[in-house]
């Protein structure tokens, strides 16, 4: 297989993915001087949306592909933006070689918890799973209740239960790091039931919707491998000797571990005072804080696409907005939520909380995004050593 860079078509002749395909083969025999019928496999392997000018929006692709001619590879591989690579098939996780006592506790099921259950698993750890929070299909009604005018669940909200705050935040699926890693939960995504294109698009993302589903089907997957999946699970305390953890508390019952990973995101402040009880080595950090902003999805879609708004099957856009102050802060959106809304996403009494999310066809009329400044220690202090 070879991996060609930076193709390009205007979005006018990407009508469906049967015209997609039938256009990228044609422009990859066209750059590789070779005879259409000589691309015997196309892929793509990344795909972004170029706005930089209103008058002709292109897709900007990074394409797989392997061709029958080994002179037409040997050709192609002189040129500017193409390399040999060499797919190889996921491998077979090894089975765990390390001897544990008791089987390893995960506390929390969200992204974190969740595929490091998975990974557990997969090596032969029958982990334990903990969640405080409702199965999905519970906490779905829950928070719909609570939209509603009902009275809070503390335990099962937006911020608690399965699949974590990310459940109802719509899956974006980015990050700023570089990782081989990220394919594998990319992977694991689409197996659990999420569009393929996640593999592919330049800022993937799945859709509170179709989320459900797809957190659903990994906690059985979790299951099948061996773990146990516990809800309605919370974590009280945790018993150690000489230094070495032996067990865990919940509800009010002891758990032999000597091994626990916590997943248990930034809302569940009572486990950290627990943690910080305990003398556990903790460390301030900083973080950001803000509020969220919206406005009607088609001027953000006129801003971003001009004349091409509502064509071409585009959807809805999204920006970035990042502003560098003289005194050092840098005030900036973040997780913005194209065709979406703004949910009540309190898990306290007494508090108020927002968030953003999207459902997977993002076709609701506003758009929203957080605005954010960071804080740092100096700014709130601590009572940290």
């Amino acid at each position: 297989m070879i991996r060609i860079r930076d193709i390009r078509c205007s979005v006018k002749k990407v009508e469906n993915k049967e015209a997609e395909m039938r256009v990228l083969k044609t422009a990859v025999a066209q750059k590789l001087r070779a005879n259409p019928q000589q691309i015997l496999d196309l892929k793509i392997y990344k795909k972004a949306l170029d706005a930089r000018r209103k008058a002709d929006l292109l897709y900007t692709y990074t394409l797989d592909v392997q061709v029958q001619s080994d002179r037409v590879e040997r050709r192609a591989l002189k040129m500017k933006g193409v390399q040999k690579i060499d797919l190889v098939s996921q491998k077979q996780r090894p089975v765990g070689s390390q001897s544990v006592k008791e089987r390893p506790v995960v506390v929390g099921l969200g992204p974190s918890g969740c595929f490091a259950a998975l990974v557990l698993a997969e090596a032969g750890y029958r982990p334990l799973v903990l969640e405080r929070g409702a199965a999905v299909q519970e906490r779905v009604e829950d928070i719909r209740d609570f939209w509603q005018g009902g009275s809070l669940k503390e335990n099962s909200n937006v911020q608690f239960g399965e699949g974590g705050a990310g459940t109802f935040s719509d899956g974006k699926l980015t990050t700023r790091i570089s990782d081989p890693h990220c394919l594998k939960v990319l992977e694991s995504y689409v197996q659990a039931g999420a569009p393929e294109e996640i593999l592919y698009l330049n800022k993937p993302h799945i859709g509170s919707d179709l989320l459900r589903k797809v957190v659903k089907n990994l906690r059985e997957k979790i299951i099948d491998l061996g773990g146990e999946v516990r809800f309605n699970a919370q974590v009280q305390d945790l018993k150690i000797d000489k230094g070495h953890l032996t067990a865990i508390q919940v509800n009010d019952t002891w758990i032999a571990t000597q091994s626990v990973l916590l997943g248990i995101g930034h809302s569940a402040r009572d486990t950290f005072k627990m943690l910080y009880d305990k003398g556990l080595a903790m460390e301030a950090k900083p973080f950001a804080i803000g509020l969220r902003i919206e406005h009607p999805q088609e001027m953000i879609d006129r801003s971003q696409y001009g004349e091409f708004a509502g064509k071409y099957g585009l959807g809805a856009a999204d920006y970035r907005l990042v502003y560098h102050g003289d005194n050092g802060r840098t005030a900036y959106s973040f997780c913005m939520c194209p065709g979406g809304q703004v949910v009540a996403a309190t898990s306290e009494r007494g508090y108020v909380v927002t968030n953003g999310m999207s459902l997977h066809a993002r076709r609701d009329r506003n758009a929203n995004a957080a605005l954010l400044v960071g804080v740092t220690p100096k700014d709130f202090g601590s009572d940290l050593p």
